[in-house]
């Protein structure tokens, strides 16, 4: 259903260090870089993320966050664990949230600049 989705970021550096990680655990890697941004995903020049510099960077309001596809439990765990090392904060330990279903194992973090993120596995 959805092309790709950009992210303003304040500082491209720090979110490309930040993202260069999570994306990493996930499978997914940077496709293309230059001095205006970067974009993720696993073909070249195809992003399914991208990230851009603005100075007037604000995440999206209560109630929005981005969910990854996670091929495992222990890339949800590596995901988690390289938001924290890269900058991130805990939104929610990796573990099964029975209330989105019986095997529904996720992990919640937010990057540096605010946006809520989550890896999941079902």
């Amino acid at each position: 259903m959805l092309g790709h989705l950009s992210f303003g970021v304040s500082d491209l550096d720090r979110s490309t260090a930040f993202y260069d990680a999570v994306m990493a655990a996930l499978g997914f890697h940077r496709v293309w870089t230059s001095a205006k941004g970067v974009g993720y995903g696993l073909e070249p020049n195809l992003d399914k993320l991208a990230l851009f510099p603005r100075s007037n960077a604000a995440p999206p309001g209560p109630g929005f966050h981005l969910a990854f596809d996670a091929p495992n439990r222990n890339a949800v765990d590596a995901f988690h664990a390289a938001a924290l090392a890269a900058g991130g904060t805990c939104d929610g330990p990796p573990g099964l949230r029975p209330h989105y279903g019986e095997t529904y194992y996720a992990a919640f973090v937010i990057d540096p600049d605010g946006y809520r993120l989550e890896a999941a596995h079902q």
